[in-house]
This record gives C-alpha cells, structure tokens and sequence, in this order.
C-alpha cells in the first residue's frame, strides 16, 4: 500500500487538472473560480487566495521551525525535570504534579515535553526474555469477592533518615473499585482496621481472597486445609465473611490487587510529598474517589457505577456494633509511668485512671484513649507524629495530700532570730591594710 500524502501543492494540482480537463483551451488559472477550487479541494477560499499569488505553491511559512521564547511550560520545567531525573516517565502523574503547583497548561505539551527529553531519564536494567503468559483471566459474580494485599515504600523525612510505610490495598474483582490506606506497619490490629474502612467504603463481600499472611493463617494440616490465626478467624466469624488464600509465587489468582499495589507505585506515590501519613491517607481516598469515578479499560466500566448497580446487590453493607469498635480502637497496656505506645510514639494517660490496660484509637488528627470497656474517653491527644512523648493533663499527681489538725492545737512554743552571720572577712582590716589580730 502507498504512502498516504497530504501536500496542498499536489492536492490544488490535481484540482486545477481535473478543471482543465472539463474546460479545455478556455481554462486560465488565474481567472479560477475560488469556489469551485474549495469545493473540490475542501481548502478554505482564503488560503487558496493566499497560495495563488504564488503560482498555487503552497510555500513554507516565514516562522517555521522558529520556537516560542515562553510557553505555559516556562517556570515549572525544573518540575518536570526533577521527575524524570528520578525515572518518573507516566504523564498523567507529571500532569498531576504540576497541576498541583499551579499549571494552567494541558496533557498533549506535557506528553511533547517527555519525549524531547528522554535523555534526562536514567537508564533501565535488561530485562531477560519473558517466559510467556500461562494464566488465564478468571471472573466473579458481582460482590462475590475482593482481593487484598500489603505494598510497602521507603520514605525519607527531613533529617534524611529513611523508614518503611505500609500500604493497605483492596480491590473488587468484578467491578476494579478499589481502596487503599497507609499504616506505619503492617501489624495485624492495622490489617483489622484497614479491613473494616474498605468494608465501609465498599460493603462485605462473599469472601477476600489473599495471600499466606501470618497474621491470616498459621499453617495447613495435613490435608492441606488453613489452620487460621485465632483472631482473624474470630473477626471473620464477626464481620460475617470467608477467606480464600491463593497459592504461593502464582499471581494470577490475585494480580487485580498485585496491579493495584504497583499502580499506586507507579500512579499515586511517585514525586509524592506529605507531612504526616494522616495527610497522605486524605490524600490517598481522595486518589480513590476519583480512579473509582473514571472509566478503566480492564473492568470495561466506571467501577463506582458498576459497584453501585451491581456488586451493592450481593455484598452487604458493614453496620457500626460495639465488636466493630474493639477491632478499630487496640488494647494497650499502661506503662509504669503513665504512657501507652501506639504506632511508635508514646500518649499519656491520666493517673486517675487505675485500670492496668486501656484501648487506642487515631481519628484524622486527634488520638483518643478510652477504657478497657469502651465506656468513656479518657483523653485526647493531637497526632503531631513527633517521637517526642505526648503528655496529657492530670498525669501526674501535681499535689500531695496533707493532713489537718482534727483538733485545737494548744502547745505553743518559741522561735528566735538566727544569730548574726560572721564573715570569714572580719579578722581584715582593709581600710587600714593591717591584720586584725
């Protein structure tokens, strides 16, 4: 098949042939009709009046090739830069940096920008000749099942000392709408906790499917059925849902929430930058909200609408109970000096409180401290997640009780003055430059 062309110069050519065909001897072509050329050339009458004062050449403009000294890029290339420096290539991830610091600009000049600077990207290891693809794509019925998993990250803070942060993930197999929340560990009370939001946020499914986590299944018996972990098979029997674990080295059982881990890897988490993991969890539901709002090609759907029509039908929606509290606020004890840990720092307690263990829960910026039974709040301490301790009011007796007379007292007795103080200076006579003796 031929080269497609679209030069002006060979399309009014073939015009003005096709023209002079039908008239013969009588065609001029500086007497041609403009109307007639724009119908067959589909050319606006003004370019052709244009090209005509040069012979119908349609000639290279004046500023071609010229670039603009300023462009909606200027000021926030440094940005940008700074991304592909770290191997950040995605360009909706340095759309989204940069809408972030202000850019009034689109997608298309962000895309151009890349890929005439590929040569700031560091350059990626060979990969080895694939193995091929021996899965096979398998699908649920609507709220049947979700998948979940743990991702981990490395974050510096400002002193340049480097820590681990977790990432909890959930997604619905059927519909792609998914759930993500950051923890300091991937303890097992955090895995509860982050359980229970994405039920809230998208109902309880028949079953998760996941892994062989420790804090999930102790091992298999003999005939290779799970052994659960005691507190995960009590909070399964509460909440009111099964486990499926998946087979070792086999991502095909589970890759939807294996794909959401590396997509927000790749999507969410490059050029990212926080003050506290509270702010990046706002920022983390709001990453959600809009991925679940938009259509994906996987899922052939807006997850958020397929969810609500479809999967809501089947996966029950998760009520607040006092069980469900015991699970979102963990126990703690009370430390010798007044102090609970919880997710590596310490909050006080008041001294009031005798009781030998208390329970902890962090609501967006506030930390509350409630009794072993859930009744009362103890304190409230704001999450400064500072590794300094955070002291609370009465934590400490601040006066110690005295005794009164219960009666008149009646025995009175004397007091008197100190007796002059004798400096060591006396024995000199300074004004006279003698010892006194």
């Amino acid at each position: 098949m031929g080269e497609k062309h679209n030069d002006l110069t060979e399309i009014i050519a073939h015009a003005l042939n096709e023209m002079k065909r039908e008239k013969g001897e009588k065609f001029n072509p500086d007497k041609v009709n403009l109307a007639e050329l724009e119908r067959r050339t589909g050319i606006s009458r003004a370019k052709l009046r244009r090209i005509k004062k040069s012979g119908f050449i349609d000639l290279p403009h004046a500023l071609t090739g010229r670039k603009a000294e300023h462009t909606l890029l200027t000021g926030f290339s440094g940005i940008i830069d700074e991304l592909l420096r770290k191997g950040i290539t995605n360009s909706a991830v340095c759309y989204d940096r940069l809408k972030e610091n202000g850019f009034q600009g689109g997608l298309t000049i962000v895309k151009e920008y890349i890929s005439n600077h590929k040569e700031l990207v560091p350059p990626k290891r060979q990969l080895v000749a694939s193995q091929g693809n021996r899965g096979r794509r398998y699908h649920t019925a609507p709220g049947e099942s979700y998948q979940m998993d743990w991702g981990f990250v490395e974050v510096e803070n400002a002193s340049g000392n480097a820590y681990k942060v977790a990432c909890f993930a959930m997604i619905c197999h059927c519909c792609g709408r998914r759930y993500i929340e950051f923890f300091p560990n991937a303890k097992q009370e955090n895995l509860f906790i982050g359980m229970i939001h994405a039920f809230l946020y998208m109902g309880i499914p028949e079953y998760v499917l996941t892994d062989n986590m420790k804090s999930v299944v102790i091992r298999r018996d003999e005939q290779g059925h799970p052994i659960w972990q005691k507190d995960y098979e009590l909070f399964m029997g509460n909440l009111g849902f099964e486990t499926k674990l998946c087979k070792p080295r086999h991502p095909f059982t589970k890759g939807s929430v294996e794909r959401l881990v590396r997509f927000v890897k790749d999507n969410f988490l490059p050029g990212r930058v926080f003050n506290e993991i509270t702010d990046l969890n706002y920022e983390a539901i709001r990453w959600c909200n809009t991925q679940n709002s938009i259509y994906h090609r996987a899922v052939d759907c807006i997850p958020n609408d397929k969810h609500t029509i479809f999967c809501m039908k089947n996966a029950s929606v998760l009520e607040e109970s006092m069980e469900l509290s015991y699970y979102l606020c963990p126990e703690r004890k009370i430390s010798f000096d007044g102090f609970v840990h919880y997710e590596g720092r310490r909050f006080g307690v008041p001294y009031w409180y005798t009781e030998k263990t208390c329970r902890v829960k962090r609501d967006g910026y506030i930390l509350y401290i409630y009794d072993s039974k859930m009744t009362k709040v103890l304190t409230s301490h704001d999450v400064t997640w500072s590794r300094r301790d955070s002291f609370c009011k009465d934590q400490y007796v601040t006066e110690q009780p005295e005794e009164r007379p219960t009666a008149p007292v009646k025995i009175h007795i004397q007091q008197l003055n100190p007796p002059p103080y004798d400096s060591g200076f006396s024995k000199f006579n300074f004004e006279e430059g003698l010892w006194d003796e």
